[in-house]
């Protein structure tokens, strides 16, 4: 498992960013972490990796948002407000992980098993898979850890 160390919103911004540089289609990032931990500041860097220059903003009362425009498209996950795994479901997110862009899911400790991974609750086709833990270390540092799995 890799960690990062962020000293500041640009930071955070910047590791995803190299994320997004780096994605392959049927990339899936799973985050979890407390609110106001930074994860939609890592899916901003994400876009902009991606080549996405429309403003990122968190999907919360919407479930998704679906940015074009980039070199592959990025579909925002936000599992705040379903509780259970068959809410998750019957939503019709998982088609989002069967795609051939990029899918952040934020909050998504409520459809992957943190033990066993990623193909412990959804069975999805994509080739790689990277959970991501951020921890608020004080107001402007964060703790980034994440694990790859797949291609």
């Amino acid at each position: 498992m890799a960690t990062f160390e962020s000293h500041s919103t640009a930071e955070t911004e910047s590791l995803g960013e190299q994320w997004g540089r780096d994605a392959k289609p049927g990339f899936v990032i799973a985050l979890s972490g407390d609110l106001g931990a930074g994860k939609t500041q890592l899916v901003k860097g994400i876009a902009r990796g991606l080549g996405i220059t429309t403003r990122v903003h968190s999907p919360t009362f919407t479930l998704v948002n679906i940015y074009t425009g980039g070199r592959l498209t990025l579909f925002h996950l936000d599992l705040y407000r379903l509780e259970t795994r068959e809410q998750i479901l019957s939503a019709g997110l998982e088609e989002y992980l069967r795609s051939d862009g990029v899918a952040v899911i934020e909050w998504a400790e409520r459809l992957f098993d943190e033990v066993q991974g990623p193909k412990s609750k959804v069975q999805s086709s994509q080739t790689w898979f990277r959970r991501v833990r951020i921890e608020t270390l004080n107001e402007n540092e964060r703790r980034i850890s994440y694990e790859d799995f797949g291609a």
